[in-house]
């Protein structure tokens, strides 16, 4: 990949390390910068699970929070504060780039703050969703993530709808960059199907339909559940769910209440994601809200189309009645017949499957390409790295 510019630069990217789409994004994002030659700095409480413990360019600080008798709750946020500020004194960051709002952004600004004006970094939050859908305007949190937007020197947003979102809710002055999530198509390919691996979870006359999340309830894996159970009245099908959260136990129990346990497998979090995906022949997403849908575009990346809510920024990913169906979240009854009559329609025509596929794993290749995506991103961080220059430099001359 090309790079923009050559200066290179000394980053920390500090993100959530569990399965979902905010520590995959920051992740992968880490790792086409070390690519680069940048040097990419990660902080987390544990080592993000697409980021090998090992890689050119890469560095990992764990988060250590020590428990005192007089917190009933770890603080987290001045752990991570405090490491963030000690890494910025020995290697000098340039920029610290936050995956999610809380509590990450208001991390950055407090490090900056412990920090000569001479060694503070610029910092950077990238919104994901649920940080401000749901976090962000709990009333205990709403005037911390507001200040800590207006404090960090760049705002990004991985969809229009969740930048337009941010900008209604919050109103605040800094403006919010649309940076969309990206999907690496040589990894996530078709070529990893084959029947092999296929025959672990269905038969070769059986319809492979899949599930990949955090399993959180915003996610409504239960109603996976329920659009399998339709589709699998009509048409022979298995369905592969991937991932774990507190809703996996919920699912498991409604499989056996609903008599369909035999033909569902719980895989729990996988490695070796595009393999697992590239077996399916259909993908659900019946989430109640997605501010991008990053596991929507990886099954599309491995031709696979997309069945899902017309929720969030989801319609900026699948193209309806193209590479997949949206289904309005109006309620859960209406929905799930709703998506498990599109799925079966879908999978009952060889030919619009084939086209369905073909269109998906087109449409992720060409409008969400890594080469692109980290392009802006480092557009984005020597643009606010000129900016505060300017401003010193200001300041020194007033």
């Amino acid at each position: 990949m090309e790079n923009t510019s050559e200066r290179k630069l000394k980053i920390g990217i500090v993100c959530h390390p569990a399965h979902g789409g905010s520590g995959v994004v920051a992740s992968e994002l880490g790792l086409e910068l070390a690519a680069r030659g940048h040097h990419v700095h990660f902080f987390s409480h544990t080592l993000p699970f697409r980021v090998p413990n090992a890689h050119p360019n890469t560095f990992f600080h764990e988060v250590e929070v020590t428990s005192y008798p007089l917190f009933k709750y770890p603080p987290y946020t001045l752990a991570l504060a405090t490491k963030l500020a000690e890494v910025c004194r020995e290697h000098s960051l340039d920029i610290i780039h936050v995956h999610y709002a809380i509590p990450h952004a208001i991390a950055a600004w407090l490090c900056t703050r412990m920090l000569p004006a001479e060694q503070r970094p610029a910092t950077i939050t990238t919104l994901h969703g649920t940080d401000i859908t749901l976090v962000g305007i709990d009333n205990s949190f709403f005037e911390i993530t507001r200040f800590s937007l207006e404090k960090s020197d760049g705002i990004t947003a991985v969809s229009d709808q969740l930048g337009e979102e941010t900008r209604r809710r919050f109103n605040i002055d800094n403006p919010v960059e649309i940076i969309p999530n990206f999907v690496d198509s040589e990894k996530f390919a078709p070529g990893f199907r084959s029947e092999a691996r296929r025959a672990a979870f269905a038969g070769p006359d059986e319809f492979l339909l899949g599930h990949m999340s955090n399993f959180r309830p915003v996610k409504r894996v239960l109603d996976v559940i329920r659009i399998f159970q339709r589709v699998h009245r009509e048409l022979p099908a298995r369905l592969l769910m991937i991932g774990e959260g507190v809703d996996l136990e919920p699912a498991r129990n409604l499989a056996a209440e609903l008599g369909i346990m035999e033909r569902v497998t719980f895989l729990g979090p996988v490695d070796q994601v595009p393999e697992m995906l590239s077996q399916l022949d259909l993908f659900l997403l019946p989430s109640e809200y997605e501010s991008f849908g990053l596991a929507a575009l990886e099954a599309m990346s491995c031709g696979v189309p997309v069945v899902a809510s017309r929720t969030g920024g989801l319609p900026e990913v699948v193209k309806n009645g193209s590479c997949g169906y949206l289904c309005e979240f109006a309620n859960v009854e209406a929905k799930v017949k709703a998506m498990a009559d599109k799925t079966i329609g879908l999978l009952s025509d060889p030919q619009k499957t084939a086209r369905f596929s073909a269109a998906a794993r087109e449409r992720a290749r060409s409008e969400f390409d890594p080469g692109r995506t980290v392009d802006t991103y480092e557009s984005c961080y020597l643009r606010i790295l000129a900016k505060n220059s300017l401003l010193e430099n200001q300041g020194s001359d007033a």
